[in-house]
């Protein structure tokens, strides 16, 4: 059983650690709107599809506690090992997203989503909180999560939280801990580009955006473009045209060196 009250309201933000600014403000967040709340740091094995990233991951646990202290010194670090999640064998479930899983990610990252879906029921099911807080920056992570409490029957409220971004507009990530400061300087350009196709979103066609954005990152040795795509926010479909009363995002996947920064904005 946990040694927190399960009769209070419980706020809870999974985290991977090496936390930033977008963490804490889903931690102040939690803390005005719930009695209890609690903050997981684990580097979940089984949502990375490549073994040089899982091992690069930033750890900063020291650190890690001091920011969660900063919020509020009555916020509960929940920091399971590996055995204490998936016991003997580390291995994920399968899950189905109704479609969602197949989009984006899904695509690029084969077996993504079930680890996320794994991971995020057994977080579920050991914190029991009333909300659980995601960051938009993952906005089709953020669109599962919501269905599978919708198919799971979770009596949990999810809330989607604005993106936290760097003064040159780069998505705050755990990831940009590994970039040199060049990099890290260099890579306001994956915001630039989908404001960008926001504003081309207005006049041009889906083709022509897409074919801006190559373009852009074609002409960026940096870079090197993992995906670009325009897609329905209810669906998460890749979209080709635009109809009328939809609402269409842009999600992008950048790899800078080996380190892969993902963005999203909405386009309408």
């Amino acid at each position: 059983m946990p040694f927190w009250d399960s009769q209070k309201t419980i706020g809870f933000v999974p985290t991977m650690g090496a936390l930033h600014e977008g963490h804490l403000s889903l931690l102040a967040q939690s803390v005005l709107e719930n009695e209890i709340t609690i903050i997981s740091i684990f580097v979940n094995p089984t949502q990375f599809n490549n073994p040089e990233d899982l091992k690069n991951y930033p750890r900063t646990w020291e650190r890690d506690v001091k920011k969660v202290e900063s919020v509020n010194a009555q916020i509960i670090i929940y920091a399971p090992e590996v055995d204490d999640i998936y016991g003997v064998e580390t291995k994920s479930e399968s899950f189905s997203f109704d479609g969602l899983e197949h989009e984006m990610e899904g695509k690029f990252r084969p077996g993504h989503f079930d680890g996320v879906g794994t991971i995020v029921s057994r977080l579920f099911e050991i914190v029991k909180p009333t909300k659980a807080y995601f960051g938009e920056k993952d906005f089709q992570q953020l669109q599962i999560v919501k269905k599978l409490v919708e198919k799971q029957k979770y009596p949990i409220q999810i809330i989607g939280c604005p993106i936290f971004r760097e003064p040159n507009g780069l998505a705050m990530s755990s990831r940009n801990e590994r970039l040199t400061t060049q990099e890290r300087s260099e890579a306001a350009l994956i915001f630039k580009t989908l404001q960008n196709a926001k504003q081309l979103f207005a006049h041009k066609s889906i083709t022509e955006i897409n074919a801006f954005v190559q373009h852009t990152f074609s002409n960026h040795p940096t870079f090197t473009l993992d995906y670009f795509e325009i897609a329905r926010e209810d669906t998460l479909k890749t979209s080709l045209r635009k109809y009328k009363n939809v609402k269409y995002r842009a999600f992008i996947a950048v790899f800078v060196n080996n380190i892969r920064l993902i963005d999203t904005i909405s386009l309408n």
